[in-house]
């Protein structure tokens, strides 16, 4: 395995690694939303979502979707899809 694909799989956990933008990514897993039904979903502030958003989409894991006013973030990579999914399942069951 080469350095290079070692930092961009270390940039990848580093977006992972926190806890809000994990609850931000849940929430785009199962749908499409716009930052206020993020926000409300998270119980995160709006400023804060929008950091995290941006943080998401600069490591290439969510896609935005402007439709008139209104930006619509998506989750966009299914491989990440399942290590969160994962991650959750294994500390479900190590929590048993």
């Amino acid at each position: 395995m080469t350095d290079h694909r070692v930092s961009i799989a270390a940039e990848l956990f580093k977006a992972l690694s926190s806890p809000a933008r994990l609850r931000v990514l849940v929430a785009l897993i199962e749908a499409p939303c716009d930052v206020s039904s993020l926000a409300a979903q998270t119980e995160l502030s709006q400023p804060l979502v929008s950091q995290h958003l941006r943080t998401l989409r600069l490591a290439g894991l969510v896609e935005v979707e402007r439709i008139g006013r209104n930006a619509v973030y998506s989750f966009r990579d299914e491989h990440v899809a399942h290590i969160v999914s994962d991650a959750l399942t294994h500390v479900g069951e190590a929590a048993a």
